[in-house]
């Protein structure tokens, strides 16, 4: 996030775009939910009736994958009107023009065709957050998990910048997070082309520094996606797989690919809590400590850094996983010994300029967010203050272009996956919990009662669903907040999962799959 969780009770106008934030992100949706009853303005883009656009003063059910149709739109209307914020563009950013001659043609009527909306609703959109001294935009998946999720945010920073909303409170642009730490894993460098604070591995400059630091040989090579990897694994190139915190046997889209791709391995190793789908399939399974048995921290979805604290020792064989890694790099050689994850922080801190000033003493009290550059700096509250990061924000022209995939006659409906507020990812924890699986004890599949009733399918009934990658039989949930040529289903669940139909297709710059936009096709099974 640009800005700050609590920063949301300040602003004027709040735009939720591909995020059912009260049931996702239910600490946001309640500070959404209060800046609303103080008078801020609210606009929800949705496929999904969600809980927030009964609060909304605009509410756009889109088609998926129309994101950018509609954001474009929204540029389109708000330069007619002469909403931008000239002054801000001219001082602040760069390619403006360009953006002008690439939004012309998306008149709100066009966008109102494509996405499925009325354009009455887009032009209001538009002007509401336009005119809002501070707007804020909140996203999640229901941006980036698209073959145009990269573009999708890129419209999104467009649409900040031109109303001067970057660099300035309670406003910005916030992607809410998926889990606890996504933030704080690509801090320190769990992706193929960093190392720890984004610093891009096929520099030299980075990679010397580092290799001085660790004294070892380190490679500039970019390395691999997690859909690459499988990709490699099914195809005999990527042989070995060591797999930490993640379960793809019921999280990755087309899970008979995953399935397959695992099995094809010389050697699969699981480190995880318990034992879930995909530590079934692992030669060796290394049991990890949950975070109530470990001391570590946690970097947030606001990029604050925060303490954790072992309660209890850990259960059984279990180790924290800091440990698990140190005993593996001392068996292959490496001899560097930690006594406690502080040591650790202390390391980031040297090598990582966003971490400079943070150190576990730091962090007794409520965190810190980074940037923190030196033990005396407080945090940043929020990015960009005195200026674009880059030197002036960039904005980048975009055309919408469809989704991978579209209905046909054979697979006529548009699927897409979720969350539900009582489960957690693939339930390795939620669903151990009683009262939890007494709410959501399993896979559903949300149908328009029209649709249902053209189907002849009745609420409950267990129905059949396929792809062009595989089939799951579930059950029937007959509802009003789709539309009806759409059909939505949580993906948590093994049993039923949705991501057996599911598309593999990447973003070609993010590498990133199309989960939320498939074609299917449904048939009644009966009660």
């Amino acid at each position: 996030m640009t800005n700050s969780i609590q920063e949301i009770l300040n602003t004027d106008a709040m735009f939720v775009i591909g995020s059912n934030t009260t049931e996702n992100h239910p600490v946001i949706g309640t500070m959404i939910k209060r800046a609303k009853k103080k008078g801020a303005k609210l606009i929800v883009a949705d496929p999904r009736r969600i809980e927030l656009a009964d609060y909304a003063d605009v509410y756009l059910q889109i088609k998926p994958g129309t994101n950018i149709a509609l954001l474009n739109a929204m540029m389109k209307v708000i330069i007619e009107k002469g909403l931008q914020d000239k002054a801000y563009i001219e001082e602040r950013t760069e390619n403006y023009e360009e953006l002008v001659e690439a939004v012309k043609d998306y008149t709100p009527e066009a966008a109102a065709e494509v996405c499925g909306v009325k354009a009455e609703d887009i032009i209001k959109a538009a002007t509401l957050y336009a005119e809002a001294d501070k707007a804020g935009i909140y996203y999640a998946m229901g941006i980036t998990q698209h073959t145009t999720g990269t573009h999708s945010v890129m419209s999104i920073s467009n649409l900040a910048l031109l109303c001067g909303n970057i660099g300035k409170e309670s406003a910005g642009v916030n992607p809410l997070r998926g889990q606890n730490n996504v933030q704080g894993a690509c801090d320190m460098g769990g992706l193929p082309s960093d190392l720890p604070g984004y610093q891009k591995v096929f520099k030299p400059e980075v990679v010397e520094k580092f290799e001085k630091v660790w004294n070892v040989k380190l490679s500039s090579k970019i390395g691999l996606t997690i859909p690459e990897i499988l990709d490699g694994a099914e195809h005999g190139s990527i042989k070995f797989l060591y797999i930490m915190g993640e379960n793809p046997m019921v999280s990755d889209p087309d899970i008979n690919h995953v399935r397959k791709s695992l099995n094809n391995l010389d050697f699969l190793v699981v480190q995880d809590i318990f034992l879930t789908e995909t530590a079934e399939l692992a030669d060796v399974v290394l049991p990890a400590a949950s975070f109530a048995e470990k001391d570590g921290t946690f970097s947030n979805t606001e990029r604050r850094v925060q303490r954790v604290r072992k309660a209890i020792n850990p259960v059984g064989n279990s180790k924290p996983d800091w440990q698990i890694i140190m005993d593996i790099m001392n068996k292959l050689g490496y001899n560097k010994k930690y006594n406690h994850p502080s040591e650790i922080m202390d390391e980031i801190a040297g090598v990582t300029p966003s971490y400079a000033g943070i150190s576990y003493d730091r962090l007794e009290g409520d965190g810190i967010q980074w940037p923190c550059l030196d033990k005396e700096h407080p945090g940043t509250k929020y990015l960009h203050k005195a200026s674009i990061a880059r030197g002036k924000g960039l904005f980048m022209p975009l055309e919408y272009t469809v989704s991978a995939e579209a209905p046909d006659s054979e697979y006529p409906f548009i699927f897409t996956t979720g969350r539900i507020l009582y489960h957690y990812h693939t339930r390795t924890m939620t669903g151990k919990v009683e009262g939890l699986n007494a709410i959501a004890p399993e896979s559903y599949v949300e149908i328009n009662e029209v649709t249902a009733i053209k189907l002849g399918i009745s609420d409950g009934e267990k129905v059949r669903l396929a792809s062009r990658r595989g089939e799951i039989i579930t059950t029937a949930k007959i509802t009003d907040i789709i539309e009806e040529n759409v059909l939505f289903m949580p993906f948590h669940f093994a049993e039923g999962a949705a991501n057996y139909l599911t598309n593999s297709k990447l973003d070609s710059i993010a590498k990133i799959p199309e989960l939320k936009v498939a074609a299917v096709k449904i048939q009644k099974i009966g009660s």
